[in-house]
């Protein structure tokens, strides 16, 4: 096959499409560019995506926004998908410890309409998993964090627990409050993350405005959005969309012209977007493209493991929870989302930092995670398991750790034509579906800049 477009006309590839490839080529293409996306998948979404298991819409993985996310929610509302991933009304977070020594206790992380930093004063003041002094000590904490510059390179170089014992944290703080957050939000611990990163993440979610971390998820497969309504918005946008397509190799054919090759032929572009995982982008840049291309080798990845549990019976009230004194995280309904129609219940438990479970055996995961939802959910001792597996993802972030910021790439590489896109570049952001579709747009508008044909970013605090 061969590209094949109307002179004069810029054209772009871009090659990945997950949520930054998509987003990259729905802003090109909005700006009147012919693009084409190549994916090797037989699907879009990346690593946000859905798959059959008999009558079950499985998604891969538990994956919600915060109301902060304001690219992720320029996607939906660009695929026409925000109705169907609604936020809550108020920041709600049921959080049950089951080690307690007066036995399972249940508190909350809520927020009030007061203005910040006054809106989680309330649920810190009655949050049963600190002692008095460690729920002061947090306070001290935040006041602290919010002086912070995460773009201050010298908070790269240092993990977040030796700053949090430094302000007086104590080990329960910061696994029942900061790690908590840290854990779903960065996949990594506070000793593993970057301070950059987790001030980043805590300034934006619970310092920033009132409502910013008003969590939302999507009540329908994933796939919905990130593949149907996408390809659907792709389509009307005039984008070429090749699916089971791999890119092989791309390379420059002459001043600003470049050819993207694939297993079944070539396309020729002005413009490519390689919005792949770092390794893959690593193997496609051709020399000279940025000045040390070996640092994206550097970038380490963290893998997530989610648990999938058919239950005959509802065992579960709330829509979601998340875990202490439990190896289980957070537990998530996902009953009506996977179409399971006959009075049983479908609960997933998303496990980030994965790192010593990720390679269990089923039958071990079994052993290990069905005890624990019993001690966690009285009603499911006596329910029947009807479905119990597991999906895994080994690569499913970059590891935030310290110093993992001077290894991120901008999207502009050395070679005129040439960008890059996904998670892992410089966005700011940790791995999350909001710094992906950040970086998609980044690509664009840096395209369209040196093509001479900016166009108003639609984060304007993203220029």
């Amino acid at each position: 096959m061969s590209g094949s477009q109307r002179r004069g006309e810029d054209r772009a590839v871009v090659v990945g499409g997950g949520l930054a490839g998509v987003s990259a080529a729905l802003e090109l293409a909005d700006a009147g560019l012919r693009v084409t996306l190549l994916e090797g998948r037989p699907r879009l979404g990346g690593l946000a995506f859905s798959f059959k298991r008999g009558d079950l819409t499985v998604d891969n993985g538990q994956h919600v926004y915060l109301r902060c996310c304001t690219a992720y929610r320029w996607f939906l509302d660009r695929v026409d998908g925000a109705g169907l991933a609604p936020l809550q009304d108020r920041l709600d977070v049921p959080v049950l410890d089951v080690a307690h020594p007066r036995g399972p206790r249940l508190g909350r992380l809520r927020r009030s309409a007061l203005p910040v930093p006054l809106h989680l004063a309330g649920a810190l003041a009655r949050y049963p998993h600190l002692s008095l002094a460690e729920r002061a000590s947090v306070g001290r904490a935040a006041l602290a964090l919010r002086r912070l510059d995460p773009t201050d390179p010298a908070l790269d170089g240092l993990d977040f627990a030796t700053w949090l014992r430094r302000y007086g944290q104590s080990p329960r703080t910061i696994e029942a409050l900061w790690d908590l957050v840290g854990i779903a939000t960065l996949n990594a611990t506070a000793e593993q993350s970057s301070l950059g990163l987790a001030a980043m993440v805590f300034k934006t979610g619970l310092l920033s405005e009132n409502g910013a971390a008003d969590i939302g998820w999507a009540k329908v497969p994933l796939g919905d959005l990130h593949d149907t309504l996408a390809r659907k918005a792709l389509d009307k946008a005039g984008v070429t969309t090749g699916l089971r397509t791999r890119v092989t190799a791309v390379s420059r054919t002459g001043e600003g012209a470049w050819r993207v090759d694939t297993e079944d032929g070539s396309f020729d572009a002005d413009t490519v977007v390689l919005a792949v995982p770092q390794r893959e982008a690593h193997a496609l840049l051709p020399a000279g493209a940025l000045p040390d291309p070996d640092k994206l080798l550097d970038i380490g990845t963290a893998p997530i493991l989610n648990v999938h549990v058919v239950y005959d019976r509802k065992v579960l009230k709330q829509p979601f929870f998340a875990a202490l004194g439990s190896p289980v995280q957070w537990v998530f309904d996902r009953t009506d989302a996977s179409g399971l129609t006959d009075g049983g219940q479908y609960l997933a438990l998303s496990q980030s930092v994965a790192q010593d479970d990720i390679e269990e055996p089923v039958a071990a995961l079994r052993a290990k995670y069905l005890p624990e939802l019993e001690r966690l959910l009285p009603a499911a001792r006596g329910a029947k398991v009807r479905d119990f597996f597991v999906t895994r993802e080994r690569t499913a972030t970059f590891a935030p750790a310290p110093g993992v910021g001077r290894l991120r790439p901008g999207p502009r590489t050395d070679t005129p034509g040439l960008y890059l896109a996904g998670a892992w570049t410089a966005t700011g952001w940790p791995a999350t579906m909001e710094g992906a579709v950040r970086s998609g747009l980044g690509a664009a508008h840096s395209a369209l800049a040196a093509l001479g044909r900016p166009a108003e970013h639609p984060l304007q605090e993203a220029v």
